[in-house]
């Protein structure tokens, strides 16, 4: 059996007052792609510095293919790829000195010259970093976290500030990666990111996983299947339209203004919706048979009010 490319058990985190992690466990298979969300403040950054050895953990363990991130990150250091949010290079450098300097570090690199090539930036490769766009910024970050070849690459928004051909790219590229066996553990505020991307989303909030699965199996409705969903005026009377439909169904009124119906979709269920709006003089909108979106789920789990 495999060692996971990332396994955390009972971690915790404070700093302060504040308990960033409290108590977090997950599991990353190798070659795998697993998404981390969570609103501002959830823990994600915490968990992923804790994961490269950047932060101690107050209690609990971490290994990061097999090893202690902090005592053991002269052994690790070279088998991970690291992607900060925000660049982290030096303003004045240049595109290919930055990504060569990266590559001088490895043992057995990528062609820089072929990477910047692949991420659309060998255009740019003379040019400041600083005078980079935000997105070829991020596509520069990239490189750098993928020029030494590693086992597992963390993340931090990879495509924060991209274009959308851009962003396609990188998600083009990410797909490559895990075809070729390379572990990937992102965050993400893109739900289509993730939805896309990932054999495993975890959504964490407080410091906890709240949910972790599939995205396929996330988006079902509690029954299993695909479900019924519309948008009409707020506080319809939910319980007269549950007693209109077949016994072992439910209405319920997922935020303001949308509503769910939750069992087994087929026409005579879709006539009977549509039938009682008429009949309550209510038009219903957007209404739609199939699967809820990551962000519905993302929102039901964690709310809708801003976070800091």
């Amino acid at each position: 059996m495999s060692v996971p490319a990332v396994e955390i058990s009972g971690l915790v985190k404070s700093y302060g007052s504040t308990r960033a992690v409290d108590g977090l466990d997950l599991r990353m298979e190798r070659g795998s792609l697993l998404a981390l969300l969570g609103p501002n403040g959830a823990g994600k950054t915490t968990t992923v510095e804790l994961c490269e050895g950047f932060s101690k953990p107050d209690a609990g363990s971490v290994r990061v293919l097999g090893l202690d991130p902090v005592r053991e990150s002269a052994a690790l250091r070279p088998r991970v790829g690291i992607m900060p949010q925000g660049g982290g290079a030096y303003p004045g450098v240049r595109a290919d000195e930055m990504l060569r300097l990266v590559a001088s570090c490895a043992a057995s690199p990528l062609d820089p010259a072929w990477l910047l090539d692949v991420l659309g930036l060998a255009s740019v490769r003379r040019t400041p970093f600083k005078r980079l766009s935000g997105g070829q910024q991020q596509r520069l970050s990239l490189a750098c976290a993928l020029v030494g070849r590693p086992e597992l690459v963390f993340l931090d928004e990879p495509t924060a500030g991209m274009d959308p051909q851009a962003r396609r790219l990188v998600w083009d590229l990410l797909g490559a990666l895990r075809a070729d066996g390379v572990s990937v553990l992102l965050t993400t505020h893109l739900m289509e990111e993730a939805e896309a991307l990932a054999d495993t989303v975890v959504i964490v909030d407080h410091g906890k996983v709240v949910v972790s699965g599939a995205p396929q199996s996330l988006t079902m409705d509690e029954t299993g299947s695909a479900g019924l969903r519309f948008k009409a005026r707020t506080r319809l009377d939910t319980a007269l339209l549950t007693a209109a439909l077949p016994e072992g169904y439910a209405v319920r009124e997922s935020a303001p203004g949308t509503y769910v119906v939750v069992g087994s979709v087929d026409p005579q269920v879709v006539s009977t919706v549509t039938a009682w709006c008429a009949q309550q003089g209510v038009l219903p909108e957007e209404l739609q048979v199939g699967k809820r979106t990551l962000e519905e789920v993302f929102l039901e789990l964690t709310g809708r009010e801003l976070r800091a």
